[in-house]
């Protein structure tokens, strides 16, 4: 037998010869597909820094909204008769803000006509919460009776402790104007 016919035949009968040696190695491909991955990558990447640009570029004249720095007034804030003020920032569907509830009306009934507390929910007023950059609820943001802020604290925030910080801030709220 001829050797083509000897390899053919060994292919149907199950038989092996070994495959004749080509003088160029074949390529396997696996350079090229390492190679388009890596440019896909670059590619996404370099979208997603043009997005990141694009979408910052709108924004470009406005600061980050973010706590007030202390001594600077609060945006949009009007103080009833000149009283320190305490704000508190949630929303009423969360636990620790329904928590600070009684404790905003006890200092309400307390020290009326000496220090205003109030609540503002900040899933009903979207607009307060991007004011004083607002990123955990409860947020209680105390303000002098300029409006001016003298501290934020973010949390539960218990009656003693308020009362304490504003002692600490120069408030005296037992005095009666």
């Amino acid at each position: 037998m001829k050797q083509d016919e000897q390899n053919s035949l060994s292919l149907f009968e199950g038989k092996s010869q070994p495959p004749p040696s080509d003088p160029e190695p074949k390529s396997t491909g696996a350079g090229v597909g390492r190679a388009a991955k890596v440019g896909i990558v670059v590619v996404l990447a370099i979208v997603v820094v043009a997005v990141l640009i694009l979408k910052n570029r709108g924004n470009a004249g406005t600061p980050a909204p973010g706590p007030t720095e202390p001594g600077t007034p609060a945006p949009g804030v009007t103080q009833a008769g000149g009283l320190p003020r305490m704000i508190e920032l949630g929303s009423v569907s969360c636990i620790p803000c329904k928590m600070m509830a009684p404790i905003l009306d006890e200092l309400r009934k307390e020290y009326a006509g000496r220090l205003q507390a109030d609540f503002i929910d900040v899933n009903q007023d979207r607009d307060a919460a991007k004011k004083f950059g607002i990123r955990v609820i409860p947020t209680q943001v105390f303000l002098d009776a300029g409006g001016k802020e003298l501290f934020r604290h973010e949390g539960f925030f218990p009656k003693e402790e308020i009362l304490a910080k504003w002692k600490e801030l120069g408030v005296n709220l037992t005095e009666v104007k």
